[in-house]
């Protein structure tokens, strides 16, 4: 599996890594995703600032951008692409924790050993910040943490309703309450409420949602049967919200 690394390659799994200084702040500037991330936060002339502290990387598919028990020594801030998080338990097995989209922020808890690891699912691109730096820079911005604080509540209340999901609701209310969730987590990026992109495998989806594989497939077969999605090549249509969203209220 492909590991971050701080040098540049030329393999197949190699990391690119950039930029010149004048070429981040175009980025920070123009970045689709900066009223997502914590860097909103930050007026324009900060943002200058604020760019000369990272590194933009383009990572391949499967590449690990932090590893579990490992020494944290970077944040990340996805700006595309989807990531994997996910605990490996000391039996062998793979609990999936959550899906990182454009916008989300990796690795901000200040431990010295990442928690998690997280994988990029298909190909990203992300603003690397050396966590000693970030650190330092945050102690001096107030309204940067206030942002930050309020990305961590976000979290936590994601945190929350995973635990309710995993509760005592039906196969068929998971798949349709975590399609909700992407729903809703990809229209603050793309404002598209219908079509829901799933570049996770059904082994992913299911390993977040405690359910196999096998019943995964079925509970979407299902659902399209039921006309309330239709399966297409990158993820879901959505044919009939009232009805899924009923389900996942369930």
């Amino acid at each position: 599996m492909a590991r971050v690394s701080a040098h540049d390659g030329d393999g197949p799994h190699s990391l690119r890594v950039g930029c010149s200084h004048a070429t981040c702040e175009t980025i920070c500037a123009d970045c689709p995703v900066r009223g997502l991330a914590v860097c909103s936060a930050l007026e324009p002339e900060e943002l200058d600032e604020f760019s000369r502290l990272s590194q933009t990387v383009h990572l391949p598919g499967k590449a690990t951008l932090i590893a579990q028990d490992e020494e944290a020594e970077y944040i990340f801030n996805l700006t595309a692409g989807v990531v994997r998080l996910y605990r490996l338990l000391s039996d062998g097995r793979r609990q999936i924790v959550g899906f990182a989209l454009p916008g989300d922020f990796l690795g901000l808890a200040m431990t010295k050993r990442n928690t998690f690891s997280a994988d990029a699912v298909a190909p990203v691109a992300a603003c690397r910040f050396p966590r000693e730096v970030f650190a330092r820079y945050l102690a001096e911005k107030p309204h940067l943490l206030r942002r930050l604080h309020e990305l961590s509540t976000h979290e936590l209340t994601l945190a929350q309703d995973q635990m309710v999901l995993l509760g005592r609701r039906t196969a068929e209310e998971k798949v349709a309450a975590f399609l909700i969730a992407f729903r809703d987590r990809w229209s603050r990026i793309n404002q598209a409420h219908l079509h829901i992109p799933l570049p996770m495998s059904r082994q992913d989806i299911g390993d977040f949602l405690g359910l196999t594989v096998e019943t995964v497939s079925r509970m979407m077969t299902k659902l399209a049967r039921d006309k309330v999605i239709v399966i297409v090549p990158d993820g879901v249509r959505i044919l009939d919200e009232k009805k899924l969203e009923s389900l996942c209220a369930g």
